[in-house]
């Protein structure tokens, strides 16, 4: 072991010795076609014995993704189409404030449709807006369309952003977007997770919100593989560390 899997281990040893359970969940956004990194993204959730939120991105989905997918794994809507709807100058959204909201809901209400049809009971009730940016005057329209789930970046701000729909981001970005686009390296990942671990536990961040960890299969190189078997691999063998299913977290008991 290595100084950062060491800082890693002495945070969790914290939260144990203060009787509490870590709690880990694992998003991979930006699917839709199979390709050789699916298969081996899939091998390595079933391997690990990991469940898997997998962000799918409605028009780029085809039916041969849903059937090699892992037991354990969840679909959510990773937006429509991934298009970026934002002025000029703006930061990247599908879904930005100045849009008009019917014609935003009804964009989304087609993207479930076809999604549905293809994931049927794997797929939630959970919304994962593409570059982790949504309105927000369209959040409070969510819950009378029957969405109760929204997954985005950062600690959150609150359990429940609108009425009835949990909110449960991703807190660790493996990818170092700005950099190549490649792994952001074992040191910052770590370091990033044990921050948020840190500050739960501590009361700066919302203590409930689990840490949760972001992918892009599509995007990973030998390194990044390495990592999240490793990953998956030491928490096996840490007491008290377990990772969530994505419906316990981001759907209510009893709703698809």
């Amino acid at each position: 072991m290595n100084r950062p899997w060491d800082d890693f281990a002495t945070e969790i040893a914290r939260w144990r010795d203060a009787g509490r359970m870590v709690d880990f969940w694992w998003r991979d956004d930006d699917a839709g076609r199979p390709s050789e990194a699916f298969a081996r993204l899939s091998t390595l959730a079933s391997q690990s014995c990991v469940p898997l939120g997998l962000a799918v991105i409605p028009q780029r989905a085809e039916p041969e993704l849903f059937a090699a997918l892992d037991a354990q794994t969840a679909v959510l809507m990773h937006g429509v189409d991934h298009r970026n709807r934002a002025p000029h100058g703006q930061k990247p959204s599908e879904f930005p404030e100045g849009e008009a909201i019917d014609v935003a809901l009804g964009r989304i209400a087609e993207g479930r449709e076809r999604l549905a049809a293809f994931a049927h009971a794997r797929l939630l009730p959970v919304l994962v807006p593409p570059w982790n940016r949504f309105s927000p005057t369209l959040i409070g329209h969510l819950p009378r369309h029957a969405w109760r789930g929204f997954s985005a970046f950062g600690p959150r701000a609150r359990a429940e952003p609108a009425t009835g729909v949990r909110q449960v981001n991703t807190h660790v970005d493996i990818i170092a977007w700005k950099r190549g686009r490649t792994f952001v390296g074992e040191e910052r990942a770590l370091s990033e997770a044990a921050k948020h671990l840190a500050d739960r536990r501590t009361g700066k961040v919302d203590a409930t919100e689990p840490t949760g960890w972001l992918t892009h299969h599509e995007r990973h190189d030998e390194t990044i593989w390495s990592f999240m078997a490793k990953l998956f691999e030491f928490s096996r063998a840490q007491t008290g560390v377990r990772w969530l299913h994505p419906r316990e977290l981001l759907v209510q008991s009893g709703e698809r």
